[in-house]
């Protein structure tokens, strides 16, 4: 690896189990040895043959319907074996819907189209995998979700959509759809794009961990956080350095042994940041998500579970924690980080 700002080489050869080779494409950010490092170029054409030849990014858009099971559409694009490198749940002007519809500009729906992408909120997702465009636009099955489910019933339309308008989700259909796309959701100027869709108002702030993204669980979090009655009302993904992790856990400091694993875990790589909304957020939250070791929600539940069991030499199958359950604390509580009442602003009002 070479230091291009400081003209000298970083890293000569070395095993390091935290990098996998799905890792290593063009525009993604990996951390080695505490240092965030942005890939720009392989080093020989023999690496970029192997493994920078078909990669492809394009744009996966999770439409209004639809945004209520973002969390199965995300498990099927997570299974289907894309990597997700961006993420906004955003809320399109008019304005906007009308470029968004460009190639529509003379059908006599178009009208009937922007009113309905502009009806709620939206997410809007850069996914990579080799041939993206292509396997993208097969997840989805054909655009009428009713002929969705008689050609591929198994497809995102099929499962998740009502007609030709409301079918769930979109994708471009080739180089030039999806750069231009791309570009309107995620600008490569800097600028915000699309307003996102935080309120600020009785709410919390919960934070998926990387490890959790990388092991691909979000989809699995967005479901139990919905079926736990709570709502999603903005979202996005982000790549924190040090020194935002630094302030953003700053009350921890001095008073948590685990301070430094810690800061270490959240900028690894990507995380996502999400305003929760229900009644008194805040507290509902923290006890959805549980103790922050999982271990010791394990032991509350195992203790519980005696007190309730019959009196005999062993303790019956029922005081053991369910593994389900157990599996799912494990993921609520490594996964939330912040529930005080406003860390959102801390994201999504300096991050658009």
């Amino acid at each position: 690896m070479h230091d291009v700002k400081n003209h000298r080489t970083f890293l000569k050869r070395t095993k390091y189990d935290d990098l996998h080779l799905e890792d290593l494409f063009i525009g993604n950010k990996v951390n080695v040895f505490s240092r965030q490092l942005v890939l720009i170029d392989y080093g020989d054409q023999y690496t970029a043959r192997q493994l920078g030849s078909r990669k492809e990014k394009t744009l996966a858009l999770i439409k209004p319907d639809a945004v209520s099971k973002a969390g199965e559409i995300i498990e099927m694009i997570n299974k289907a074996g894309f990597t997700i490198t961006k993420l906004k749940m955003m809320m399109l002007s008019r304005k906007e819907a009308t470029d968004f519809h460009i190639d529509h500009q003379s059908r006599p729906f178009l009208n009937e189209l922007i009113q309905f992408i502009t009806s709620g909120p939206t997410i809007a997702m850069e996914i990579l995998r080799d041939d993206a465009i292509c396997e993208w636009k097969r997840l989805l099955g054909p655009a009428n979700s009713g002929m969705a489910r008689t050609d591929a019933p198994g497809s995102l339309r099929a499962l998740f959509g009502t007609d030709g308008i409301r079918n769930a989700a979109h994708g471009p259909d080739s180089f030039a759809s999806a750069a231009r796309e791309m570009e309107l959701f995620f600008p490569s100027s800097g600028v915000c794009g699309p307003a996102n869709t935080a309120k600020f108002t009785n709410c919390t702030c919960c934070i998926i961990k990387p490890h959790a993204i990388s092991e691909g669980l979000l989809g699995k979090i967005l479901m139990a956080i919905r079926d736990a009655g709570f709502e999603i009302s903005a979202m996005q993904m982000f790549n924190m350095d040090r020194v935002n992790v630094e302030e953003f856990y700053e009350v921890y400091k001095g008073v948590v042994s685990e301070y430094n694993e810690m800061v270490t875990e959240m900028y690894s790589g990507p995380c996502v940041a999400m305003e929760i909304q229900q009644n008194n957020p805040t507290k509902t939250f923290r006890e959805f998500c549980g103790p922050a070791d999982p271990r010791e929600k394990e032991r509350q539940r195992h203790r519980q579970r005696e007190k309730q069991a019959p009196r005999t030499g062993s303790p019956t199958r029922d005081s053991i924690p369910d593994l389900q359950d157990r599996t799912l604390g494990q993921r609520q509580a490594l996964n939330r980080c912040a529930t005080q009442g406003s860390p959102p602003l801390i994201f999504f009002k300096q991050h658009c």
